[in-house]
């Protein structure tokens, strides 16, 4: 069994400020993906990691203090592929990939578009060039756990009010419709695959009290190929850990 958790920091050392590594060390999952580190190496108290059992992979944005992804895994990846062969997201740190054996564990920080006009459009040429190159991927490693932020909520359960959320950016009808036809291609959203209830989140604003009335956002997935459904064994978000506006968000495969 395989224990992976994916896990937006907002900022990684401001989390470990709030006490994340003990917090890690107590979950102890095989695999965590972080998102949006907002740390170049050796920023990232790489070695307190190593002491704790983790090897620690990171990608960065090429501007200090934004974006930025990582894997931290029990076990040595047999390969560590940083971004996904695309100056366009590279340089913004957003795609990390790890193999271990026939199995791809990804680390993806999807832009959010809550700004508008030019980064919306960015956040939609991202949403098809990656899934695109997942696809061509899966050619050769079909086995893809993708695991991250991905500044979308799927369906109208999973976030509060969708009525009046349909012009915000992360619950856009074009982004639903972009969610829907990723799943119709072959990746599976393992939660809910486990999990049917609504009012379950990954994502609260700091303002208005907002968590503390679980009026939320799940944006945070492990979207599984259809290779994998069938060894999705647990799904769930831990959302009484506080280190960041996000919780993680966990799944269990027997591999």
């Amino acid at each position: 069994m395989k224990r992976i958790l994916s896990y937006n920091v907002n900022g990684i050392r401001a989390a470990i400020k709030k006490g994340f590594q003990d917090w890690l060390v107590n979950e102890a999952p095989d695999i965590i993906c972080l998102q949006e580190t907002k740390a170049q190496p050796g920023q990232m108290e790489e070695e307190t990691f190593q002491s704790l059992g983790y090897q620690i992979y990171a990608h960065s944005a090429v501007k200090k203090g934004y974006s930025g992804v990582a894997i931290l895994c029990k076990e040595k990846p047999d390969h560590v592929e940083y971004g996904m062969n695309n100056p366009k997201y590279d340089v913004e740190g957003r795609v990390i990939r790890a193999d271990f054996g026939d199995l791809s564990v990804l680390s993806a920080y999807f832009p959010s578009g809550t700004t508008g006009g030019p980064r919306q459009d960015y956040k939609m040429d991202f949403l098809a060039d990656f899934q695109a190159y997942l696809n061509e991927l899966r050619k050769e490693r079909p086995n893809l756990v993708v695991s991250g932020d991905y500044n979308i909520c799927r369906l109208w359960i999973d976030i509060h009010n969708p009525e009046k959320q349909q012009n915000t950016s992360g619950f856009l009808p074009e982004e639903r419709e972009w969610f829907q036809q990723f799943v119709d291609d072959g990746y599976c959203d393992s939660f809910r695959e486990i999990v049917s209830e609504p009012d379950q989140y990954s994502w609260w604003s700091y303002r208005a009290g907002s968590r503390a009335r679980n009026k939320g956002w799940r944006i945070d997935y492990h979207m599984v190929t259809e290779s994998l459904k069938s060894k999705v064994k647990g799904a769930g978000i831990l959302a009484d850990v506080v280190h960041s506006d996000h919780c993680p968000v966990w799944v269990e495969l027997d591999a």
